[in-house]
């Protein structure tokens, strides 16, 4: 028997309960990949070097690759010194500044993208109230903005505990020894914001590389929008499968550079001691200012815009229309979330209390399918189930198969971090006293779950209800979520 931290952890054979589960999980998250592969090597090598070596190719890899780094670098530039203000700072009402910096995640991408075509051109809302008329933004910088707005949440609240995790006594000390502001935030703080930084990009490009509603409605041809217009328009499988392959590709380049980053980065000088907060003085309205003018081009476009057309539409409004999609939706996403949920806790259980080769694997393996871009995903699972069932086809256990093995990875981390606050221990101590080893779980550890269980079953149905790409190629004829609803 050996301890880890979180309480006793006997080396014993995991029981098939939750092997089997763990297992249907990580397989589910292959074979769209493994598909993919199948499908697009199944093509000859003349054909296989004519797709790949085109000039479109590296086209779309530029695109791509810009659209990343303007979002980080924009995504940047509006998280560090927000969180730099509500962390570091004598800021007045930091916990609403703190709030107002993480509710446009609320917004998804493509309408923070229809905001914002909404509000140039002729007819749009700046034009319509006050005259002004701008020219209307797509492309690149259209693109970018809007995945910017709805994305720079992530690189925050990965600074902000950051910075709430400094050990203040170092930027003093360098600061004692002559070092200047700026020298000492070089050499002291940048370093130790370096993990969250790498952390808080590698999620944002993930999402960027994967997006669909946002630059498709900004026109810019990126390899996801290329994936879709090719299989919807040219409907060819092998070139979609390849450019599929080659956004995979840069998905689990990410993944490994970040890794190779942050490998051994520790930043400790054993304590831990909060700086003296920086005082503001009359600097607060200008603080103030920033904040607000974020707030507002994140969470008051948005709503701006889409109050002004809901107001010129509400004569053509149609509730029995929204209704619908609202009911769509939910009988999407709870059954979803909820077997999301029940086969993350054995995927959870395995790696803290069976350490082995199997409950690593399937642990890993779990975050594949969020690993996945949506629509490669899609259309890996559009060609998985036209070979093998094709009578699932647009089938609403297609979609819901879809979004578990996408969005599982979601639920693992309230999930594990909840049994790690769990001894084993106690199950122990009521196995002593007669309880099998089930009613021991159920007693004990599955009461103190709950709340964590609904806490990550809340994350997955929020993900779906905002899914785009995976419910626009694989939901049901006649099946509109509020997401489509929205995009349409």
């Amino acid at each position: 028997m050996t301890d880890n931290g979180q309480g006793a952890v006997r080396k014993r054979r995991p029981p098939l309960i939750l092997v089997l589960p763990a297992v249907i999980l990580a397989v589910g998250t292959c074979l769209p990949v493994i598909y993919l592969l199948i499908r697009a090597f199944g093509a000859g090598p003349d054909q296989i070097a004519q797709i790949i070596l085109r000039p479109r190719i590296l086209l779309l890899l530029g695109n791509t690759l810009q659209l990343v780094a303007l979002v980080l670098l924009l995504g940047t530039l509006i998280a560090l010194p927000m969180a730099w203000l509500v962390t570091q700072t004598n800021l007045r009402g930091r916990r609403i500044a703190t709030w107002l910096m993480v509710l446009p995640l609320a917004v998804p991408g493509y309408v923070m993208a229809y905001a914002l075509i909404g509000m140039s051109g002729y007819y749009g809302f700046l034009s319509h109230w006050f005259g002004i008329t701008l020219p209307p933004l797509r492309g690149l910088w259209g693109a970018g903005l809007a995945l910017t707005l709805y994305t720079f949440p992530y690189i925050f609240l990965h600074l902000r505990a950051a910075f709430l995790g400094m050990d203040g006594s170092l930027v003093e000390s360098a600061r004692s020894l002559g070092l200047s502001p700026l020298q000492a935030f070089l050499r002291i703080i940048l370093p130790q914001l370096w993990p969250a930084l790498v952390s808080s990009w590698l999620i944002v490009g993930l999402y960027v590389i994967g997006d669909f509603g946002a630059i498709a409605l900004m026109r810019y041809e990126v390899f996801s929008y290329a994936i879709y217009t090719q299989y919807a328009g040219a409907f060819d499988r092998t070139t979609a499968a390849w450019l599929a392959l080659i956004l995979l590709g840069l998905t689990l380049i990410a993944l490994w550079a970040q890794a190779r980053v942050t490998r051994n980065r520790r930043f400790s000088s054993g304590t831990l001691r909060r700086a003296q907060a920086l005082r503001l003085g009359r600097w607060q309205a200008s603080a103030w200012g920033a904040i607000a003018l974020i707030a507002l081009c994140s969470l008051g476009l948005p709503l701006l815009v889409l109050g002004h057309w809901m107001r010129l539409g509400l004569p053509d409004f149609n509730a029995a229309l929204l209704v619908r999609a609202m009911a769509a939706t939910a009988l999407l996403a709870a059954p979803a979330a909820a077997i999301a949920v029940a086969l993350a806790l054995p995927v959870s259980l395995l790696a803290l209390r069976y350490p082995g080769w199997l409950p690593r694997l399937t642990g890993r393996l779990a975050y594949l399918g969020y690993a996945t871009p949506p629509l490669p995903l899609a259309l890996a699972m559009v060609f998985m189930v036209l070979a093998l069932v094709p009578m699932l086809y647009q089938s609403h256990a297609v979609l819901i198969f879809a979004y578990v093995i996408s969005f599982a990875a979601i639920a693992l981390g309230p999930l594990r971090l909840a049994l790690m606050q769990i001894p084993a221990r106690q199950e122990e101590a009521a196995r002593a006293l007669g309880k099998t080893a089930p009613r021991a779980f159920a007693r004990v550890t599955l009461p103190r779950l709950r709340r964590p269980a609904l806490a990550a079953g809340v994350l997955v149905f929020v993900m779906i209800v905002k899914d785009l790409p995976l419910a626009y190629m694989l939901a049901p004829t006649g099946t509109r979520t509020l997401a489509m609803s929205i995009f349409a």
